[in-house]
């Protein structure tokens, strides 16, 4: 078995937040791979960070200066001719203008357009399906606020850009949550992007034609195999349940609770620290939840996550 190389790679973000563009990067003749299309970056050099070593691969390769880089995806893959661990930062705010001083050619792509260059490096497949993901997952809470204002709140924010919503409220009569997501449905229906998810239920998720399921930390063993459905989260609390949720080649998963929360206040959570560190190896898209609000966007991505889940704070 080949040794480990570490390599630190760059989503380069530009445009609008919601729907941000994205720098792919052409490898040059001569290298392994030429031709094929990559996100910029290179090999950890020992006694670098990988920070550091992503600054200066940026530098050389794309003649710009990083000014806000926040950790992300880590994600490990066997080429012949190398196994690399894949340390992802997305890059928000640079100086200069990228230019091809190590690169075939470059190009500004949206999610879900990476089909228009070819082709793209093998690794770089899951990170294209991350990229899609919106930074905020809204958890109904029918329970607490009732049914027709909990829907009335959420076509509201399905108008606002809303895009990724579970269908929680586990408490329901069985009857009436399979009412309360048909509606859900057809609210999202008017929105082509939004994507829905039921709480642990895949045969509620498959009988309202949900985009996918998201799993509670005790399903996600119980589960032998990832459940046939387009999208697929769960609950992690640990490490363990992290490993679990990737073995399983899941989309994104939900980890926390990282602050306390108005159900439970005396809970101090895992803190930032703690969410970072147990993100720190996650091949998946991490969501932050407890205690969020949309001002800790911002601070939960400088942490790892990819964006933030909410009970109480969306709308």
């Amino acid at each position: 078995m080949s040794a480990l190389t570490e390599v630190a790679a760059a989503v380069l973000l530009r445009g609008d937040p919601a729907a941000p563009e994205f720098l792919l990067a052409q490898r040059p003749p001569g290298k392994p791979y030429a031709g094929y299309w990559e996100f910029p970056g290179g090999k950890v050099e020992t006694g670098e960070t990988a920070l550091a070593a992503l600054r200066r691969e940026l530098r050389e390769e794309l003649g710009i200066a990083v000014e806000r880089a926040w950790p992300w995806l880590c994600r490990e893959f066997s080429y012949p001719h190398a196994t690399v661990r894949l340390r992802f930062f997305r890059v928000h705010a640079w100086q200069g203008e990228p230019a091809t001083l190590e690169h075939s050619g470059l190009v500004w792509l949206r999610a879900g357009k990476a089909a228009e260059v070819a082709p793209i490096l093998p690794a770089n497949g899951p990170i294209l399906r991350a990229l899609a993901l919106p930074p905020v997952y809204a958890l109904t809470n029918a329970s607490e606020n009732g049914i027709e204002a909990e829907l009335e709140r959420l076509a509201t924010a399905l108008r606002n850009g809303l895009r990724l919503v579970q269908v929680r409220d586990k408490t329901l009569p069985a009857s009436a949550r399979l009412a309360f997501a048909q509606r859900v449905m057809r609210l999202a229906s008017a929105h082509p992007a939004a994507r829905i998810l039921v709480n642990d239920d895949l045969q509620l998720a498959t009988a309202v034609a949900a985009h996918g399921v998201h799993l509670s930390a005790a399903s996600l063993w119980r589960l032998a195999e990832r459940p046939p459905l387009p999208l697929v989260g769960a609950s992690c609390h640990d490490a363990d349940d992290l490993a679990r949720a990737a073995h399983l080649q899941l989309d994104l998963a939900v980890l926390g609770p990282v602050l306390p929360t108005p159900s439970h206040p005396q809970a101090t959570g895992i803190g930032w620290q703690r969410f970072a560190e147990l993100g720190a190896r996650s091949p998946l898209p991490l969501y932050a939840l407890g205690g969020m609000q949309p001002a800790l966007l911002a601070q939960a991505c400088g942490h790892g996550a990819h964006g933030i889940a909410m009970l109480r704070g969306w709308h």
